[in-house]
């Protein structure tokens, strides 16, 4: 399958399955202890993308002023967005999704997976060019007087 097409069917399937289990939850615990469940996760989702994304940019003003290539911040960052952007999506599938990218040590694990797959390599954001070009003629001149 293609990208374009797992990414449809998640996007289909997510719904249908955040529905079922907030009714399963709301079937088992109540209506109003779900719909708290829910409201408490954004709010933990907000507070949490605060505090880690501003940790996370901490350290990246700190890499570069020390002038260290911020590559795991530069990696994070979208990962913490990502984190906080499902925490504040109401269901419980997003929420755990979301929890797992802002906890630092889930979260530098992956920006690591990131880094040193050839997943950012693939897309040409890290491609580095080969000087293999027939074209070009390496010798020495000497300007004659």
């Amino acid at each position: 399958m293609k990208v374009f097409q797992v990414l449809f069917l998640v996007v289909l399937i997510i719904p249908f399955a955040e529905i079922y289990l907030l009714l399963q939850v709301g079937s088992v615990i109540g209506a109003f202890p779900t719909i708290f469940l829910v409201v408490f996760t954004a709010a933990l989702g907000a507070w949490l993308l605060r505090q880690q994304g501003f940790a996370t940019f901490r350290r990246f003003q700190e890499n570069l002023a020390q002038g260290v290539i911020p590559a795991y911040e530069m990696i994070e960052g979208p990962i913490i967005l990502l984190g906080g952007l499902l925490l504040l999506t109401p269901g419980f599938i997003t929420d755990i999704l979301g929890l797992a990218c802002l906890i630092s040590p889930l979260r530098k694990k992956l920006a690591q997976y990131v880094i040193e797959s050839r997943l950012i390599q693939a897309s040409g954001a890290f491609k580095q060019e080969k000087a293999t070009d027939n074209n070009v003629l390496e010798g020495e001149f000497k300007k004659e007087e």
